[in-house]
C-alpha cells in the first residue's frame, strides 16, 4: 500500500473543503483534498429535485465568484450551485482527489503526525481539516416500526412527488425541508399532513429588504452563541417559487393537513401533541419579532425603506388548529408513506483522535480542535450563527487557514 506525505490534508471537497482550500492556497500551505465521492456530492444526491438555495444569489455564494447570468436576487437551482462550485474547483486549481475513502485517522506522537488509512492507500500530515459537513447521518426517531405497506424515508431520499404511487403522506418536521417538502407534494395534488414542531419563521422578505440582509444589518448572523432556549429550534425559510415567507396557515387552507409534534404510535394509530397552535403562536412572534427589529432599525438610521404595513397580517387559524388532529388511524386515512425531516447527527467514527466529548461533539474554538493539528469547518456554530452558510464557510475557512498558515510557520515565497 502506497504512502505519501502532504501538510494539511482536507478532507471533504464540498463547500467547505473548497473554501479552505482557497485560503490555504493564499497562504502557500501545501494541501491535498479527498472526497469519498465526487465535489460537492451532498448538492448531487441528497437533495431533491426541485431544491433551489435558502438565499438569494447575492448573498449565498463565495466573495471570490459570483453567479453568472442570473440576476443578484435570483434562487438558485441545486443544479446551479453543483455547477458553480465546479467552477470555483477550477478557478482555485483545487487539488481535489475524488472516490477516495477516509477509513481511519490516528496519530503519531513519535514524529507529531496523523496517519490516514484511505481506499487509495496511507497518506500522513501535519494537519487534518475535517471538511465532512453537519449532515453526515440521517436521524429517524423510531417512533413508528416497520410496518407493512408503509414506507418510511429520511429526507435526504425525497427526490419528487412521482416517487410516491399512492396513498396519503405524513411529513414530519417543519423547518425549510420539511416545509418545502409538504408544499411541493401538496401542489402536485398529494394528500398531505405536517407534523409541526417548535420553530422559528422570519419573513422572506420585509420593506424591500430579503430577511439575510436584515439579519446581516441586525447583527443575527455574527451573533457567537445560540440563545439556549431556541437551540434545537428548526428555521422555515424559503426560496421555492421565487422566495416567499413560509406561513402554514395558508398551507392549511391551500389543503395541508396539519398537526402537532409526532409523539407515539399505538396500535395502528399516529399520536400528536397538542401544541399545534402554540408552536404556530410562538413561529408568529418570531416572525413579528424581526419585523419590530426592521422597523426600530430604520428609525433609528433614518432609512428611506417602504410602508408594508400588510406584513403584519396574520392569517387567521383554519380547522385543524381550532380543532386540533390529537390521532389518525393510518389505514383509514390511507397514509403510504413518512417522510422524517428530522436532520442529521454527526459521525466522525473515522477520527481517532483526543479532541471530542463524551457525546461525540468536537471539543474545538472557532475550528481549531483540542488536538493539535486538528480542525474542523462546516459545522454550525463554528463561530457565529452565519457559519453553515455558504458565505460563512468562506469566512471561517479563512480564519483556519492562517492558523494552520502561523502554525507550520509558512509563508507565501516573493
Amino acid at each position: 500500500m502506497k504512502t505519501e506525505f502532504i501538510d494539511t490534508l482536507i478532507v471533504g471537497a464540498g463547500q467547505a473543503g473548497l473554501a479552505t482550500s482557497e485560503h490555504l492556497s493564499n497562504h502557500g500551505v501545501p494541501h491535498l483534498i479527498i472526497e469519498k465521492n465526487r465535489i460537492v456530492e451532498s448538492w448531487r444526491s441528497c437533495r431533491w429535485d426541485s431544491l433551489v438555495a435558502n438565499g438569494p444569489a447575492w448573498h449565498d455564494r463565495f466573495p471570490t465568484l459570483d453567479f453568472e447570468d442570473h440576476s443578484p436576487n435570483y434562487f438558485a437551482h441545486k443544479n446551479e450551485i453543483i455547477e458553480y462550485f465546479e467552477k470555483f474547483a477550477k478557478k482555485i486549481n483545487a487539488p481535489i482527489r475524488t472516490n477516495v475513502l477516509a477509513e481511519e485517522a490516528t496519530k503519531d506522537f513519535t514524529t507529531n503526525q496523523f496517519e490516514v488509512k484511505t481506499s487509495d492507500g496511507i497518506i500522513k500530515s501535519k494537519n487534518i481539516v475535517v471538511a465532512t459537513g453537519a449532515f453526515q447521518k440521517p436521524v429517524m426517531p423510531s417512533i413508528i416500526p416497520e410496518q407493512e405497506n408503509l414506507n418510511q424515508i429520511h429526507s435526504q431520499f425525497y427526490k419528487n412527488p412521482n416517487q410516491f404511487s399512492e396513498g396519503a403522506i405524513l411529513v414530519i418536521g417543519s423547518g425549510s425541508s420539511g416545509s418545502q417538502i409538504a408544499q411541493e407534494l401538496m401542489l402536485s395534488g398529494k394528500k398531505v399532513f405536517l407534523s409541526i414542531g417548535p420553530h422559528n419563521r422570519p419573513p422572506r422578505r420585509y420593506r424591500g429588504k430579503d430577511n439575510v440582509w436584515w439579519f446581516g444589518a441586525l447583527g443575527v448572523w455574527q451573533k457567537k452563541t445560540p440563545d439556549p432556549n431556541t437551540q434545537h429550534v428548526t428555521i422555515a425559510v424559503s426560496g421555492y417559487e421565487g422566495g416567499k415567507t413560509i406561513d402554514f396557515r395558508k398551507f392549511a387552507n391551500l389543503g395541508m393537513n396539519l398537526v402537532g409534534m409526532t409523539k407515539n404510535f399505538k396500535e395502528g394509530k399516529l399520536l400528536f401533541e397538542n401544541d399545534l397552535k402554540i408552536n404556530l403562536d410562538n413561529g408568529d412572534k418570531n416572525y413579528l419579532s424581526v419585523l419590530d427589529q426592521a422597523d426600530e432599525y430604520i428609525k433609528n438610521n433614518n432609512l428611506d425603506f417602504p410602508e408594508e404595513p400588510e406584513a403584519r397580517i396574520i392569517t387567521s387559524d383554519p380547522q385543524c388548529v381550532t380543532n386540533p388532529i390529537l390521532e389518525i388511524d393510518i389505514k383509514k386515512e390511507n397514509i403510504k408513506n413518512i417522510i422524517w425531516a428530522t436532520g442529521y447527527q454527526y459521525d466522525f467514527s473515522w477520527l481517532k483522535v483526543d479532541t471530542f466529548d463524551t457525546a461525540g461533539k468536537p471539543e474545538h474554538y472557532r475550528g481549531v480542535g483540542k488536538e493539535n493539528g486538528i480542525y474542523f469547518i462546516g459545522l454550525p456554530w463554528l463561530s457565529m450563527r452565519g457559519s453553515s452558510f455558504i458565505w460563512g464557510v468562506w469566512q471561517d475557512a479563512k480564519y483556519l487557514a492562517e492558523q494552520i498558515s502561523k502554525k507550520d510557520n509558512i509563508k507565501i515565497a516573493n
